[in-house]
């Protein structure tokens, strides 16, 4: 059997969830397709999902078409959940995109559409909803070749459009349309049709196959969701032209994490199987250090989990027991378009429990939820309790504030929205504690230096002259001091883009007393180098200086050309910066950079300047230095500045 991971996407409302019903109906899978409306979809399992029929978590089902196993997965589609998007295309073989007859090419399909093109995902287009009044697939199409992709070729005709009786017909490959199409991306095709050779229609099929997997063809299908008029064209379409995934079992095991979540068995790791086969004893090699035991293999087949012996390349598989996994794991040879690297974070905003006794529940009820997004950072302050989580959106918000109250019962309230900034050292410090001497309590001795150095370095730690004069273990746990300390730095921002350096350090080698065992009384131990590193590496930190940088964010705008006035008008005083425009008659796309705490302001009023014709994508793209007073983040725990408060309630 072979098969292929397919993503349906699609702006909201368009009627993706709704074609992945019809899809497992005409299947077999289900006895009737759910419905949205009514909360009684197979892949939205959210209450909130039912609730506001919108698709939040990427779900995964399956179902046959002849020997191809399709794994299905319903991907979101509000913006706010661009990233769950993005992370899940790096698994996919293909993609069908849907629209809609009656609104055509909307904001988000833009901004999913170029997702799929940057990550060169094989896509087929389909334009639901024909059964709808004012449905127009000729528009539609026109739209689709003006805004998507010059290379869409219309395979579908639809007869009596706008009446719920609408049917849907498949156009002949031989069509002079579609010839000419498709011939104008294919040099050999091409000779033929200008010589006035007939194609067969073999010849053409093999052709839009090449052009989907190189993305110079897309072809556009069309039906109703609900009525099912069409969804024969798009199963025929998918076992014709859109690429299947290949077992190689001879190949080492290679797999990527999608996704992780929990059922009453516990915790679920989610992977798309690329090669070789994993069993259940494997131990896998993930990012973090050690290997992990599978203890049991699942696998989607016609629409449920089945327990299974192995999972192959091409299978998308839930493998249990793998307790560090993380979202974005790999392990083996993976594609390269498989290695995703998320964005820092840039929002964040406190939570608070509604019962103030459910703080400890709340804050590991955030952990878990963080280990299936990447995206959420949780920290917590130790001496007032105060949880921050990050966010991308109101309505993120809103999903993370429904899951702890639906999946751990605490309710939350949400306040203070900020911006997380960093620190850059500005200048170069050192610092000296010495055994005993100026109140340090800690057997240990150490130097460090610090400096800045360019933009990307990140914080590193140089072991310097000490390497081989001290136990690992000792220059380990400095390490650990700098990088806690550094967390939080003159402004409780994390510190980065600088070279610590250790340049003296002392210890007590291992002693005990005369016939008594090992004594830490008068010993070294990793403790006294962990928490001793933290005040010198802070007050080296001092004397460097550092400036807090505000994180920036790259746009992609694009709206009618009418409101361009406008909208420069808003982004100038907002701190944005347009690099570079380009257009037509009719639409004009902005490309550049504004802080990220003024995007919300252009998301909030981009609707009305552009009377809801704007797409808007963005990315984080830097720091800049913040200009005038720079923002202070209160600090968590003892300050290490304050040597006797910290020498106090710090004890080795």
């Amino acid at each position: 059997m072979s098969f292929l991971n397919l993503g349906i996407l699609a702006h909201v409302d368009a009627g993706k969830t709704s074609l992945t019903e019809r899809l497992l109906f005409d299947a077999g899978v289900i006895d009737a397709p759910g419905s949205v409306d009514q909360g009684t979809t197979r892949t939205d399992s959210m209450d909130l999902e039912r609730r506001r029929g919108i698709t939040i978590r990427a779900a995964v089902t399956s179902f046959d078409i002849g020997d191809l196993s399709v794994n299905v997965l319903d991907t979101p589609g509000h913006p706010d959940f661009i990233a769950e998007v993005e992370r899940s295309l790096t698994v996919l073989d293909a993609a069908v995109l849907v629209l809609s007859a009656v609104e055509g090419v909307q904001p988000q399909t833009v901004v999913i559409w170029r997702a799929l093109r940057e990550l060169g995902v094989p896509t087929i287009l389909f334009v639901n909803k024909v059964d709808r009044s004012a449905a127009d697939l000729d528009a539609v199409f026109r739209q689709i070749a003006g805004r998507l992709t010059p290379g869409a070729v219309l395979l579908s005709r639809v007869r009596d459009a706008g009446r719920r009786d609408a049917r849907v017909d498949a156009v002949d490959l031989a069509t002079p349309a579609v010839v000419e199409t498709v011939a104008t991306v294919d040099d050999s095709l091409l000779r033929r049709w200008a010589d006035g050779t007939t194609i067969p229609r073999r010849d053409l099929r093999r052709a839009v196959r090449r052009g989907i997997r190189d993305g110079s063809v897309t072809p556009v299908l069309a039906g109703s969701a609900i009525t099912g008029a069409g969804a024969q064209g798009l199963r025929q379409a998918l076992v014709d032209y859109a690429p299947r995934a290949s077992e190689e079992p001879d190949l080492p095991a290679a797999g990527s994490v999608f996704k992780v979540d929990r059922d009453d068995r516990g915790r679920r790791t989610w992977v798309r199987m690329w090669s070789g086969a994993v069993h259940p004893r494997d131990r896998l090699a993930l990012p973090r250090p050690g290997r992990e035991v599978v203890t049991e293999v699942r696998v989607s087949r016609h629409g449920v989990l089945e327990r299974a012996d192995r999972a192959v390349g091409g299978e998308v598989a839930v493998l249990l027991g793998l307790v560090g996994s993380r979202v974005g794991d790999t392990f083996g040879p993976v594609p390269a378009r498989v290695e995703h690297h998320f964005p820092p974070a840039t929002l964040q905003a406190l939570v608070e429990p509604v019962d103030p006794t459910r703080r400890t529940a709340l804050f590991a009820a955030l952990t878990e939820l963080a280990e299936g997004d990447p995206l959420i950072d949780v920290r917590v302050s130790e001496d007032d309790d105060q949880i921050a989580v990050s966010l991308h959106g109101e309505v993120q918000k809103e999903v993370i504030a429904s899951l702890l109250e639906e999946s751990y019962a605490v309710p939350v309230r949400f306040r203070d929205t900020s911006t997380v900034c960093i620190e850059r050292v500005v200048g170069s410090g050192t610092s000296v504690d010495l055994i005993k001497v100026g109140g340090n309590p800690y057997l240990a001795g150490i130097g460090l230096s610090v400096e800045a150095r360019p933009v990307g370095h990140g914080l590193r730690f140089s072991p310097g002259i000490e390497r081989g004069n001290l136990p690992p273990a000792f220059i380990a746990a400095t390490e650990e001091g700098v990088r806690t300390a550094y967390a939080q730095g003159l402004s409780g921002w994390a510190v980065t883009d600088c070279l610590v350096t250790m340049t003296r350090s002392a210890y007590y080698p291992r002693q005990s007393a005369m016939h008594a065992g090992f004594s830490k009384g008068m010993s070294s131990v990793a403790a006294d180098f962990r928490l001793l590193a933290q005040v010198v590496a802070m007050a080296a930190l001092d004397e460097a200086g550092t400036r807090v940088c505000e994180p920036v964010e790259r746009f992609d705008l694009e709206v009618p050309l009418d409101v361009l006035g406008a909208i420069v008008a808003l982004l100038g005083p907002l701190g944005g910066l347009v690099e570079s425009s380009t257009g037509t008659d009719e639409r004009v796309r902005l490309v550049g950079t504004i802080p990220a705490a003024r995007l919300p302001e252009v998301v909030r009023a981009l609707p009305d300047l552009a009377g809801g014709e704007a797409v808007l994508t963005h990315r984080h793209d830097s720091y800049a230095r913040v200009s005038g007073r720079p923002p202070l983040r209160r600090r968590h725990g003892v300050d290490p500045r304050d040597r006797q408060t910290w020498f106090r309630e710090m004890p080795r």
